[in-house]
């Protein structure tokens, strides 16, 4: 029976883990190694896992995909799994029989660079959902995800979250001040908070979650030390910010190289150099970080995980 969605759901932390792959000439999904690391996340308090960019699913074969997903479904109950979808509409449309074979809560629509209006969109993501036979996350990366006219595709995204169609939504849009942001605020006018998660990782969520009160965040850190994400969020939860902000401060030499090298590419090496799952080659069209910059990301992965260790979590 496909698991329903209801807006209590989404409160909490989400772990946007990397996707491990074999030394072979293909490739190949490594799925021991990927359940290594879901293990870990678990054992970290974790339980929503959302496969998406740090995953490089934009990239992924349909034979791929369809191995995912399936593995996917096969983990533990106690997992929310949520696999991404496209982000090129034909794309979707073939990876949608294999989400319609499974029981996921729902899949996040990539977002796209190609030609597009709200309306447009909007009817291509309702296509997608009726095909794939669930709801949808729509990830918003930035104020163009849905055309150029900022404020039909506000109300696009509203209509699409009043039919069903989207369940939840991804908010990315980077800010030098996460406080001040009115695309946020024009977005929270016309749908429920409940429906929006901080989508950018630590760096802005308790501010997220202070002034705006979105239910839960996206981490990709979070997959390196997992409880201290999760006693960041609980932290918030009880109105403890002072303790949230501290804790944030212990991802940010992560997070700052993430921002400087990529940020999926780091998490990638990240999660190996801490010793907690072989991730593999990274599929094109990224190339690997270098020696030096996988030296800094062994510093700072290492750190977090001794500050994680030290604190008991």
């Amino acid at each position: 029976m496909r698991k329903s969605t209801h807006p209590e759901d989404l409160e909490g932390v989400f772990a946007v883990p990397p996707l491990a792959r074999r030394e072979d000439q293909k490739r190949s999904l490594d799925l021991v190694e990927n359940e290594r690391l879901v293990e870990h996340i678990l054992r970290g308090g974790v339980t929503r896992l959302l496969y998406g960019g740090n995953a490089f699913l934009y990239h992924v074969t349909l034979n791929e995909y369809e191995q995912l997903v399936a593995w996917l479904d096969g983990l533990p109950d106690t997992c929310w799994c949520i696999p991404s979808v496209g982000p090129s509409f034909g794309r979707a449309l073939d990876q949608a029989p294999f989400l319609r074979r499974h029981r996921f809560p729902m899949a996040m629509a990539l977002p796209c660079a190609d030609p597009r209006d709200a309306a447009g969109l909007a009817r291509g993501l309702r296509e997608i959902s009726d095909a794939a036979g669930l709801p949808l996350m729509l990830y918003l990366k930035d104020e163009t995800n849905f055309g150029a006219d900022r404020e039909r595709g506000l109300d696009a995204v509203a209509e699409l979250v009043n039919a069903g169609v989207c369940a939840a939504i991804k908010y990315a849009v980077v800010r030098s001040d996460p406080e001040q942001d009115a695309y946020l605020e024009a977005l929270l006018r016309r749908v429920d908070r409940r429906y929006v998660i901080s989508g950018i990782g630590e760096r802005p969520a308790v501010s997220h979650l202070r002034k705006f009160g979105l239910p839960g965040f996206t981490t990709g850190s979070g997959c390196v030390a997992p409880a201290l994400s999760e006693a960041i969020f609980h932290a918030c939860r009880r109105g403890d910010w002072e303790t949230a902000g501290e804790l944030r401060e212990k991802f940010l030499p992560l997070e700052g190289i993430r921002d400087r090298f990529g940020p999926a590419r780091v998490l990638h090496h990240a999660v190996e150099a801490a010793g907690i799952a072989k991730t593999g080659p990274i599929s094109p069209f990224v190339s690997p970080c270098d020696a030096g910059e996988i030296e800094a990301i062994r510093k700072a992965g290492r750190g977090l995980m001794e500050t994680r260790a030290a604190g008991g979590l």
